[in-house]
């Protein structure tokens, strides 16, 4: 009887231990399901990064100094708004559908009609920038409301690394291609409706999404670590994504190519996606992060000061593989300094969208900081609001934004990311230990 007991329980563990696998391995159809999620909102967020900040110049045309409040203030508080609303989520009740998904649908419906009013030119023109400041601070409060729980669900798919690696990759990827759409039917519009008929010889130009951020939370020194890593290099996005269409408009003769560079930047990081997904499981998520951020630096140099067709798409390509790399990576890291944070407080539970929330705070921030001090930097050299031409001083200054500026930050974000402590064996080390806790 006993030695038939004996027996039983290997079958029964063998039986637990694949259905902890099967839960915890996610379907083509799952990751699909959360990837689509994350696309509408990168539609939206392509359009106001690229195009917001020349539509406040140009077409709502108030002066470069109100843009800049109003570009630096709705960031702001956008970031105030995420550690705020991550910690109402950690304090939300269970519901049937969960305690992440309430906060996503409320928001959507009331995002939408900021959205459109964002992008609405009201009848009145004294209290445009008290319009436009408003109305991009509900949005970024909005978006809040959806991101910080969407991107929190990451912890919730798997407890497997592998596999919220794989969802977050095709996160990126539903994001990039929904970052495309955007880009492409805003940039169609603002390529037709921008080409002023009574300024014959208008300079546009090329352009590239710079590099981005990366990095995640950890305990006391590594928060800080990563977090200013992290904020340099969405400074280095921002400064050149916001300023692009600028740059392309007064710097450089490429008008009739800019939106075409654009999508030709975003289609080379979606293929890319794939390529560094695989380079992160073969070499670590370390040294991914290094190769794809350092592979931007010389080519935004070319984009600025080489101003050749040819080369604007060679830059475009090249700047889509590092783009790639900049958008996948730090969210692929984040979970890690997750795990890393549970086991260094395993009595501590629930704090996923407080880690999220944080990790978004820093982006806003960052970003904030880069578009309303671009956007000085333009009133300071002499921005005409909607003039046919820029004097050299702005033409300068763009140039600066997009080159040598992206450069400093990189390397700046570089040195910060060398003190990363979540090495490869650090990461398998927590994978193990979190498996003989579970």
């Amino acid at each position: 009887m006993h030695n038939s007991m004996c027996r039983e329980t290997p079958v029964k563990n063998e039986y637990e231990k694949k259905k902890i696998l099967f839960i915890n391995t996610l379907s083509v159809c799952s990751k699909l399901c959360f990837a689509i999620g994350g696309a509408p909102n990168q539609v939206a967020g392509s359009a106001t990064a690229f195009f917001l900040q020349i539509y406040l110049l140009d077409i709502a045309q108030i002066n470069p100094f109100q843009a800049s409040v109003v570009l630096f203030v709705g960031k702001a508080w956008g970031a105030i708004t995420d550690p705020i609303v991550g910690f109402f989520i950690t304090k939300s009740k269970w519901t049937k559908i969960g305690r992440l998904m309430p906060w996503m649908m409320g928001c959507t419906p009331f995002m939408v009609v900021s959205y459109f009013y964002l992008w609405f030119v009201p009848p009145f023109t004294s209290g445009r920038f008290i319009w436009y400041l408003g109305f991009y601070c509900l949005y970024q409060t909005l978006i809040t409301c959806f991101h910080v729980p969407y991107s929190a669900l990451t912890m919730f798919l798997s407890t497997d690394q592998r596999e919220r690696d794989s969802a977050t990759a095709y996160r990126m990827t539903a994001e990039v291609l929904g970052t495309l759409v955007g880009a492409a039917i805003q940039g169609q519009i603002v390529a037709s409706a921008h080409t002023l008929k009574h300024c014959p010889h208008r300079n546009l130009t090329t352009g590239h999404l710079g590099n981005s951020s990366g990095t995640e939370v950890i305990r006391s020194m590594a928060i800080s670590q990563d977090f200013l890593s992290h904020a340099v290099r969405v400074t280095v996005k921002l400064l050149i994504q916001s300023n692009f269409v600028l740059f392309c408009t007064y710097a450089v003769e490429l008008r009739d190519h800019f939106q075409n560079i654009v999508l030709t930047i975003l289609m080379s990081a979606a293929v890319s996606i794939p390529f560094w997904q695989w380079f992160l499981e073969k070499f670590g998520k370390k040294t991914a992060a290094f190769c794809g951020i350092t592979w931007i630096m010389p080519f935004t140099v070319m984009l600025a000061f080489i101003p050749n067709l040819i080369v604007a798409y060679v830059v475009a390509v090249s700047s889509g593989i590092s783009v790639a790399a900049s958008l996948l990576l730090p969210w692929s890291m984040l979970p890690d300094v997750v795990d890393d944070f549970r086991l260094a407080n395993r009595s501590s539970k629930g704090h996923e969208a407080i880690f999220y929330s944080l990790y978004a705070f820093f982006t806003k921030f960052a970003a904030g900081i880069s578009l309303g001090v671009s956007t000085l930097c333009l009133q300071f050299a002499g921005y005409d609001t909607g003039a046919c031409r820029q004097p050299p001083p702005v033409v300068y200054t763009l140039k600066l934004l997009i080159g040598a500026a992206p450069v400093a930050c990189i390397t700046t974000g570089l040195m910060i990311l060398l003190v990363y402590p979540i090495s490869e064996d650090v990461r398998l080390r927590n994978k193990l230990a979190l498996e003989e806790l579970r």
